[in-house]
């Protein structure tokens, strides 16, 4: 018997139309970082969000470019704050519902939706999969790969909420995008590192985005 091929098995990181997109770029460093393969969807909303958050038109026939020049940039919206490898990334056009992450039989870990919009959640939580990082999210729900959902809206309206409790019953991860101050951020990327550094948590990924509670107060302040 010939032996089995290794598979390349990424994260699917997909990128909604809710403001920040800052917390994607700091996740897809992180899982580049610790070595991981990634497939990138980057959805119709979520491409002027990122033009307007950062001034990046992202283009499909040039991604490679364009993501290079996203995640070199910090929270701060400075070029050239990381130099990024992005060799191990495969782009899928949100709307290819052909690709492979709208299968079930392709390889992948799980999927980060990072941020998730309201209307992103409602969608994966029907399972209406009208574009690609809606069906790949119903797909990991399916095939009971994790899923981390991170929401990023304020105030929550009921409906919303009755989505994020599917969700969570059906076996995804809730993670809103809330910063914490116990790890003693001094720097708005210090607070987007930590929300990123919650989604690989999730995911079992291994970061050093964050200083971890070590169950002594002021450790923060004191930079233990």
């Amino acid at each position: 018997m010939e032996p089995v091929e290794t598979q390349r098995r990424p994260w699917v990181v997909g990128v909604s139309g809710a403001s920040g997109t800052p917390y994607a770029a700091a996740v897809l460093r992180g899982l580049l970082a610790a070595g991981e393969s990634v497939d990138l969807v980057v959805s119709r909303a979520s491409r002027l969000t990122l033009l307007d958050e950062t001034g990046i038109a992202f283009r499909d026939a040039h991604w490679r470019e364009d993501l290079t020049e996203w995640l070199s940039r910090g929270a701060d919206g400075k070029p050239g704050a990381y130099q990024v490898d992005v060799s191990d990334v495969r782009h899928w056009a949100a709307g290819d519902l052909a690709a492979g992450p709208s299968s079930g039989s392709y390889p992948v870990k799980g999927m980060l939706i990072v941020p998730a919009s309201t209307a992103c959640v409602a969608g994966v939580a029907l399972g209406l999969s009208k574009d690609l990082l809606q069906r790949a999210a119903s797909v990991t729900l399916k095939e009971r790969r994790p899923l981390v959902v991170a929401v990023r809206e304020t105030p929550l309206n009921g409906q919303t909420l009755k989505h994020l409790v599917a969700l969570d019953e059906a076996g995804a991860v809730v993670l809103p995008a809330s910063p914490a101050f116990y790890a003693g951020a001094t720097h708005i990327q210090d607070l987007v590192d930590f929300v990123a550094g919650r989604v690989l948590d999730a995911a079992g990924v291994p970061h050093r985005l964050y200083r971890r509670w070590k169950g002594q107060l002021g450790g923060g302040a004191r930079g233990d």
